[in-house]
Formats: structure tokens, sequence, C-alpha cells
């Protein structure tokens, strides 16, 4: 399979994950974002690594400002952890890999409310 895990979502196919059946982590970035050039290759060995049961997804800040003030993206690169729709977790900044699961980890075992 050469297609890549990390899929773009735009304003405009955004529903795709609010409606996914397995958590979805989105992140939001820029071309010009350096942190997120360093996060890119970590998000593509997490989406292969838990295929199936998470879905990892990038939007463009700067070509979809809708989705990125809905959520009130303000520094990049920001992941949100979507479960059920809803953001569960959400991450600011460039972490290791180790750092970026354990959140994962711990959001996806929280109990629901």
């Amino acid at each position: 399979m050469s297609e890549n895990p990390v899929a773009e979502v735009t304003d405009a196919t955004f529903t795709e994950v609010l409606g996914s059946d397995v958590p979805v982590l989105v992140e939001f970035w820029a071309t010009w974002c350096g942190p997120c050039r360093m996060v890119g290759p970590v998000l593509e060995q997490l989406a292969a690594e838990r295929a199936g049961e998470l879905a990892v997804r990038k939007v463009n800040a700067d070509e979809n400002p809708e989705t990125t003030r809905s959520y009130r993206v303000m520094s990049l690169p920001t992941m949100i952890l979507f479960s059920g729709g809803e953001p569960v977790e959400t991450i600011v900044g460039a972490f290791p890999k180790a750092r970026i699961e354990e959140r994962l980890d711990r959001a996806l075992k929280a109990p629901s409310l």
C-alpha cells in the first residue's frame, strides 16, 4: 500500500473526522511550520502502527481557516484527538513519539463521562 496513511482533510471534508468509527488524531499544520515537519514522520508511524484502531489526518491551517478557527487552534502544530466526533485531547507543539503516544493512550483509556 503506497498511499500515505495520513490523509489531508479540509473545511469541506472535515465531517469524515466527526463521523469516524475509530478515534481520529488531527494535526493542524502549515507549510512554513518547522515543528510541523518534525511531527509529520511521527504521525505517519503512528498511523501505520495503529491502523484500524486510530486514524490520523492533517488540516492545512492556512488553507482551511473555518475548521482551524472553530477548534480555536492558535499555535502550530496542534493535534486534536477526536473520539465519537468530540475533541477529547489537545496536544500543542512538537513532541517525541513516546510523549504523543502517552497522551493518546491516556485520553483513549479515560472513562466516558
